[in-house]
């Protein structure tokens, strides 16, 4: 249930346009053709790998790409099956890039909820992909405050990453001549 919550919770938080999102559940067969001429394609599921449950592993796509074995049937065809299918059938079309998040599962028996350790793993990876995959943990040192007057105050990292043609200073502050007399002014 990992990848359908996944997408739930970013649809809740709002979509911004350059994303689309598919269910590759019981449908891999659609997904290899959905990612035709995509840039960066992105798989969440769930892992049963003996970790810590709710641990996140980033993983790319190549390194499990899964080609179909005989006898298979479309419901046995997975997103890993289909990763190799598509970059068979695509080719040049196929996405330059293809990354795979795996949250380990805490429990798998048909019907049960999501452990509240596995439920804020996916909280976090949504909120990760959404903000440009930039880690988000409790020891992040990117932060924005927004101030009671409407000004927002925020991390040197986090202004940066938004803010990357403004040049800064050592100091964190935008550079100038008043932050800094040894800054040089940028070119006007």
């Amino acid at each position: 249930a990992v990848g359908p919550v996944f997408i739930r919770r970013l649809w809740d938080r709002g979509i911004p346009e350059n994303l689309n999102f598919a269910d590759g559940g019981t449908g891999g067969m659609d997904v290899a053709f959905q990612m035709r001429g995509v840039p960066h394609v992105i798989v969440v599921d769930a892992c049963q790998s003996d970790s810590q449950p709710g641990s996140i592993f980033q993983v790319s796509g190549e390194e499990l790409e899964q080609l179909p074995l005989t006898g298979m049937n479309l419901h046995s065809f997975r997103w890993d099956h289909a990763l190799a299918f598509g970059r068979w059938l695509l080719k040049e079309d196929y996405p330059a890039k293809v990354t795979v998040y795996l949250i380990e599962g805490a429990q798998f028996a048909v019907g049960q909820t999501l452990s509240p350790v596995v439920d804020k793993a996916i909280d976090q990876l949504a909120d990760q992909i959404l903000h440009g995959l930039t880690p988000v943990d409790e020891k992040s040192t990117a932060w924005i405050d927004i101030q009671p007057d409407g000004y927002l105050r925020m991390s040197e990292n986090t202004a940066k990453r938004l803010f990357p043609k403004i040049r800064w200073c050592h100091c964190g502050a935008k550079a100038s001549s008043v932050c800094c007399p040894r800054v040089e002014p940028p070119p006007v």
